[in-house]
């Protein structure tokens, strides 16, 4: 565990250079949209005495540097501006939203790994088989197949049809357990299945690389079960590059669940995001492209550490 430490924090060093510039990214594009704040947030009357106030307030009559600075000094102390809409602040809204996102997220997550993994390991371990076609031909199905449109199908078959799931709508995890369970199964499996096929794909080239290691063949001479061959030493040795993929698995379904949100009518960060877009509300875009932007490096930055821990090679480089 000693060299652990100046890892963590070499990596976390190298990801504050990275989360500043992403943070330039953020605010630079949201000058690139159209139509002006202070505009839609002086009401319809639109009085010039009002306009003025606001362009003073927020800065935006300052030189474009020195507004991203006072940008930056407030989202580094926690205030990411108000919204037009509701006159709410951002980062409150943001705690309500992204809750729902990451429960979304992770349930997502689970059902990739659930499917993906052992997809993955019966396709390398039965190579040329038919399972290693048909599990190859399910992972295509599932990153082919857009996630709105299976999502219908779903909800046609499994909410109108056979009346098992509701349709649409969110239940809190803190007020009613079991609904939230049932509100959650159908866009947590879109989402999940489109994912498993990019995990199975992974899983099976991992896996057949690590199976023609000498060290595997020498596994099986030893005469230990094919079972204990594939998991005890293949599937542990291959789990590294499967870590870093999971990893960016999540992070995209933080960022990209806001199709599956829509159609399933879940308030998460996706939906937020999508209404905010529409209402103009720059405050509200800016505060989810840069928490989804520094969680995605938060991720990756975990995804290192799990395998550094994985891998004792690493720990000794």
């Amino acid at each position: 565990m000693s060299g652990v430490i100046p890892y963590v924090v070499r990596r976390a060093l190298t990801a504050l250079p990275t989360i500043a510039i992403f943070a330039c990214f953020v605010f630079l594009l949201q000058k690139l949209l159209p139509g002006d704040p202070v505009l839609a947030m002086a009401g319809e009357d639109r009085d010039p005495a009002t306009i003025a106030a606001l362009r003073l307030q927020y800065h935006l009559d300052d030189p474009l540097p020195l507004q991203f600075l006072h940008w930056a000094k407030g989202a580094l102390a926690g205030d990411l501006g108000e919204s037009l809409r509701n006159h709410d602040t951002v980062i409150h809204l943001i705690a309500q939203k992204l809750p729902v996102t990451i429960e979304l997220a992770l349930l997502s997550t689970l059902f990739s790994l659930l499917i993906g993994i052992p997809a993955g390991i019966l396709a390398a371990a039965k190579k040329g088989s038919v399972w290693d076609n048909l599990a190859r031909g399910v992972a295509l199905w599932g990153v082919s197949i857009p996630t709105f449109w299976f999502g219908i199908v779903l909800i046609i078959i499994v909410s109108v049809n056979l009346q098992w799931l509701p349709a649409s709508g969110y239940a809190s995890i803190a007020e009613d357990p079991w609904q939230n369970i049932r509100t959650m199964i159908l866009p947590a499996f879109v989402l999940g299945n489109a994912q498993a096929g990019i995990l199975m794909r992974h899983t099976r080239s991992s896996m057949l690389e690590v199976l023609r290691q000498d060290y595997v063949r020498t596994a099986r001479a030893k005469g230990l079960s094919e079972m204990r061959v594939v998991m005890a030493h293949a599937f542990r040795n291959a789990l590294g590059p499967l870590v870093t993929v999971t990893a960016v698995l999540l992070g995209q379904l933080l960022a990209g669940a806001v199709l599956t949100e829509q159609v399933f009518s879940i308030p998460g960060f996706g939906k937020m995001l999508v209404d905010a877009v529409f209402n103009r509300d720059y405050a509200v875009v800016q505060g989810v492209a840069l928490c989804t932007g520094v969680g995605f490096i938060v991720l990756n930055l975990l995804a290192d550490i799990a395998q550094l821990l994985l891998n004792p090679r690493l720990r000794a480089s």
